[in-house]
């Protein structure tokens, strides 16, 4: 049945391009399971002082995860895609991809990673009236007019990763509302960008730009609408091969914040996720407004439009990885090697052994600056007391728990307001180990936390969810309901694991977070101390 998916064309394909990887994940629309996935490992690089990605990468990476689903749907299912039912592209969200007229770049990708639009969030906060994060594209558009750069005046449309490859591939210059929410503000019903706001922006920048802001925005689309057709030349680039022909739906292009909520069914009110991966992030669906303007939370949209507290922290899990690698290469020239998957339940599993505070030890996983930390720039360390021993269940555990400190901080702004989650999803890598990432974000959370079983899958299968949910109703978004498509297509009787948080483990992760929050000191102490490089 597999098989005659694919080869009568009815299979639906989701692309994500995250921090670290590109994946795509083809699905079967009927009932949403996976056929087949491909992936392709890729690293950010520092370009002139940014955070960035060669678009020669992006190009190379699509192609090399193709290929690895086309060649998995052939192992598993005897058929590679030639026709598609419809495609969706997701991709890490905000950042700056700036082009002039003729649709050349006017300066290399600058990703969400970057920490130096501080001046800009802050002046935009304060004329907008709502928190504009440092990540915002209208923030990298703001820091480049406020140090006059060259390229500002030539400026013809901005985008973000996902609008630029969706565009790419054969579909129309627009993005779903859950992405454009992380370009500018959005209106209150979601179904565009705020008028107003746009209007006091175009009185700031002045003559700066090259006409007013709107313009170089993409237009925004919700979930189930139709975004355009793959183009001869997008199949090209998806599959030099020539198997894959054009004419699948595109759906559109959405960001990885809203892919996760998809992915594990939070799009309703008092719903929520937390997305594990090199960057965190929490996402709460708000019943109400909150009173406040808050640094530590900006407010986005899930794909359907409703209003989203989100928490972000610009550092996850690459320590976390680093250090389970260098382990790892021990135990190779132990002469016990061990794929990734192995070695991080053993270690996990080991932490579990040490208190819950990880025994005095405190790990800062701060590969990049933390603007929830009020930190521009970060210093990966380890530090300890001198009457902490320091053993290996301690150190992991104290990573694992760094992990989720800076969300920690995040979350208790929401707590404060009053904002109801009922359970929070979680999906990522790091929830394949079963049980110990999930009982730990329960901790730091304070609030049951359920994975479902595709969580591993993440952004791409939520991604080819929207793909699915818009060929459904044949680009129509007023044919269905994106929620209850999900309940009844997609998690209808699908198997949730949940934990609530243990009184030792909430108690002991208190304990380690007053610890973090008390040793920033020694942080900022080290980017005065230490020479600057590719931290930075």
């Amino acid at each position: 049945m597999s098989a005659a998916v694919i080869a009568e064309g009815r299979a639906v394909l989701g692309i994500e391009l995250g921090s670290t990887r590109i994946k795509a994940c083809l699905i079967d629309p009927a009932d949403s399971t996976v056929l087949a996935v491909g992936a392709h490992e890729w690293q950010n690089e520092l370009v002139d002082g940014y955070w960035s990605y060669a678009l020669e990468a992006v190009h190379a990476g699509l192609q090399a995860a193709y290929a690895a689903l086309a060649a998995d749907a052939a192992a598993r299912h005897g058929a590679a895609p030639a026709r598609l039912a419809a495609i969706g592209v997701s991709a890490m969200m905000h950042g700056y991809l700036a082009f002039d007229e003729a649709g050349d770049l006017l300066v290399p990708f600058r990703t969400w990673r970057n920490t130096t639009t501080g001046a800009a969030a802050a002046a935009l906060t304060e004329l907008f009236g709502t928190a504009i994060p440092q990540r915002w594209s209208i923030a990298h558009l703001h820091q480049a007019v406020i140090d006059d750069e060259p390229h500002v005046g030539r400026v013809h449309r901005i985008t973000t990763l996902a609008g630029y490859v969706h565009e790419l591939i054969g579909g129309d210059r627009v993005l779903g509302v859950g992405d454009a929410s992380g370009m500018f503000p959005l209106a209150a019903d979601g179904a565009g960008y705020d008028a107003a706001l746009l209007a006091r922006y175009d009185a700031l920048a002045g003559s700066a730009l090259a006409g007013p802001l709107a313009g170089m925005l993409p237009a925004v689309l919700p979930a189930g609408a139709a975004a355009g057709t793959l183009s001869a030349e997008g199949a090209a680039l998806l599959d030099p091969s020539g198997t894959l022909q054009p004419g699948a739906l595109l759906c559109p292009p959405e960001g990885d914040a809203g892919t996760g909520m998809v992915a594990t069914n939070a799009i309703a009110p008092r719903t929520g996720n937390v997305s594990v991966g090199t960057s965190i992030f929490a996402m709460v669906v708000l019943e109400r407004p909150l009173t406040g303007i808050h640094p530590e939370i900006d407010i986005v949209a899930t794909p359907a439009g409703h209003p989203v507290a989100m928490v972000h922290a610009n550092n996850g899990t690459s320590e976390l990885a680093a250090w389970v690698g260098v382990l790892r290469r021990f135990a190779e020239l132990a002469g016990t090697p061990l794929d990734a998957d192995a070695a991080y339940r053993l270690l996990l599993d080991e932490a579990m052994t040490a208190g819950a505070d990880a025994d005095g030890v405190v790990a800062y996983p701060l590969e990049a600056g933390e603007p929830v930390l009020g930190l521009d720039a970060g210093r990966p360390m380890v530090v300890r007391g001198s009457e902490s021993a320091l053993t290996l269940a301690a150190l992991v555990r104290a990573q694992l728990l760094s992990v989720f400190a800076t969300l920690a901080v995040g979350m208790r702004v929401l707590h404060a307001e009053g904002v109801a989650v009922d359970r929070l999803q979680a999906h990522g890598g790091l929830f394949r180990t079963a049980g110990v990432a999930q009982r730990t974000l329960a901790a730091a959370v304070g609030a049951p936390v359920g994975v479902v079983g595709a969580a591993a899958e993440g952004g791409a299968w939520g991604m080819a969810l929207l793909a699915g949910f818009a060929a459904q109703h044949g680009g129509d978004p007023r044919g269905g309901d994106l929620a209850a498509y999900l309940d009844t297509t997609v998690f209808a009787g699908v198997a949730t694991s949940v934990v609530d948080p243990l009184p030792a483990d909430r108690d002991g992760f208190a304990v380690y977070l007053d610890r973090f929050e008390s040793g920033l000191a020694v942080q900022r102490a080290a980017l005065d101390a230490l020479p600057t490089g590719a931290l930075s």
